[in-house]
């Protein structure tokens, strides 16, 4: 059947029908229909949504991320008929049954992911089956290779290639603004392809933002990595592991993050920009995605093997993740804690250690440092100024002001303090519920936005005294995470005295 086309500036995939074309075609609400662009010779098959009064009958309507594919204008005829129920839907039924999917219908559901095949309710499904039922070692090697294959990659000359992930879980986690930087002043190579947040804060992509654009094609990330040696980019718009960055739409509001998606989803990234050498760090503790040590290391020898899977040299760091690194939690705020140091800041100490210290592994595995010495070769290039250097330079050539200052960077303007109820000792700092009140004061789509904490887990403090301070950009959000922070209790101030045992009374 031959249809007008309208377009929908929505971007969004598949099309509109009116009720009565529809049936004519044979298709129903989340069925499918092939569009033809015949003066181009282009086609793409996208899910039905059904109309009566939208659209006129005679009349398609193509929302924009469809188009994309078809190229087609206002006013154009398209060719439209039935398409065929992709097989990938019974793959994911296989996998919603837990059973085991092979290798060829992996590469099915990720290719019909990468095509907009499946929608996004489909892709729901899928990423729902695999975090009620854990993908195997097997059935991640296979998500991870079509991943890769489906997208496009970096190649380098000169080796090694390095690079660093963190999974994630603890707040203001900013070490790649500090090891990126350090590791391309060494002389190697740091292409880092970032994410934004799904459950945190701010994820990486959202911190470089405040300083550089970070949207760019996989082309621009290998010609901007050879020439300053490293960059900070948005890995969704490389068309690098693209699929990745559908299911983390799909993970997003349900703030999951599937294990096996998960160990896909790193090593996809690692293994597409070429990286030879990579060091994944695993936080550990309470309110983290990792809870004890015991789980840490069966995570990392989950990496490790993936990594002689794809002839990478993985090592694993266990990091402490029971309270946030540095003071900072928001994009803003964590930008300037950052610079601070790269500027010559010797304090918070627990950004600059947990650096330094992964720095400190790359630099040993890829022969720039000698064994048990990575840590101070970090520093030196710290202290000395070169890491700056670089910085400024990664920060220019993404587009961003390489003389930007950390006194440059300002919180929002909407702040709410949170003073202690009573002296005693901070014994609790909850990463989740620090994480919800920033999120709810609009990190990290507000970059201003965000938490300052004053006292840490184990600080002394004096009744009034201030723990942390909430930042917003609008008012309306300051108050909402106020609300939330009410709920959640996020931090337990206690005297030393916890209890006497047995509670006598002299006479």
């Amino acid at each position: 059947m031959k249809l007008t086309v309208k377009l929908i500036d929505i971007g969004t995939r598949g099309v509109l029908l009116h009720r009565l074309d529809a049936s004519d075609i044979g298709v129903l609400d989340g069925d499918r229909v092939q569009v033809t662009n015949y003066t181009k010779g282009l086609s793409a098959t996208a899910v039905v949504t059904r109309t009566s009064t939208l659209i006129e009958r005679g009349t398609i309507g193509i929302y924009a991320v469809t188009n994309s594919r078809l190229h087609l204008a206002d006013g154009e005829a398209a060719e439209v008929r039935d398409a065929e129920r992709p097989a990938s839907l019974d793959y994911i039924k296989k996998k919603m049954r837990g059973d085991r999917l092979t290798k060829e219908e992996t590469y099915t559901i990720v290719k019909d992911v990468v095509d907009d095949t499946l929608s996004p309710a489909e892709i729901t499904a899928y990423i729902t089956a695999s975090y009620i039922h854990n993908l195997d070692m097997d059935e991640v090697e296979y998500l991870t290779r079509a991943m890769v294959d489906s997208g496009e990659r970096l190649t380098f000359t000169t080796k090694p290639i390095v690079d660093k992930h963190s999974i994630g879980g603890v707040p203001g986690n900013k070490i790649s603004l500090l090891v990126v930087p350090i590791i391309a002043a060494s002389g190697l190579r740091i292409p880092k392809t970032s994410s934004r947040a799904i459950t945190g804060a701010g994820g990486t992509a959202d911190l470089m933002e405040v300083l550089a654009p970070v949207e760019f094609s996989a082309s621009e990330v290998q010609q901007m990595t050879q020439k300053v040696g490293g960059v900070i980019v948005w890995g969704g718009a490389t068309n690098i592991a693209p699929a990745d960055d559908r299911f983390i739409m799909v993970e997003y509001p349900f703030k999951i993050d599937a294990r096996g998606q998960m160990l896909a989803s790193v090593m996809a990234k690692k293994y597409a920009v070429g990286a030879d050498v990579v060091v994944i760090d695993i936080p550990v503790g309470r309110n983290t995605k990792v809870p004890d040590v015991q789980e840490g290391r069966k995570l990392a020898r989950e990496f490790m093997e993936l990594g002689e899977r794809f002839n990478m040299r993985v090592e694993c760091a266990l990091t402490y993740g029971e309270s946030p690194v540095g003071h900072s939690i928001g994009p803003c705020l964590e930008v300037k804690e950052a610079l601070a140091v790269l500027e010559g800041a010797t304090n918070p100490n627990s950004l600059i250690q947990k650096s330094l210290s992964i720095a400190g592994i790359l630099l040993e595995m890829s022969g720039k440092a000698a064994l048990n010495h990575g840590y101070d070769t970090a520093e030196k290039l710290l202290r000395n100024g070169k890491a700056l250097e670089k910085f400024r330079e990664i920060i220019e050539i993404q587009g961003g002001n390489p003389k930007v200052a950390s006194g440059d960077i300002a919180p929002g303007e909407h702040q709410f303090v949170v003073n202690a109820p009573q002296s005693g000792y901070v014994i609790e700092l909850n990463n989740k519920s620090l994480i919800s009140i920033a999120r709810a004061a609009g990190a990290p789509h507000d970059r201003g936005a965000g938490i300052y904490i004053h006292a840490k887990k184990g600080t002394k403090v004096a009744k009034g005294e201030p723990i942390f301070t909430i930042y917003a950009e609008r008012s309306w959000r300051l108050q909402k995470a106020i609300e939330v922070g009410r709920q959640l209790m996020p931090v337990v101030v206690e005297g030393m005295l916890v209890d006497r045992v047995p509670q006598v009374h002299w006479v």
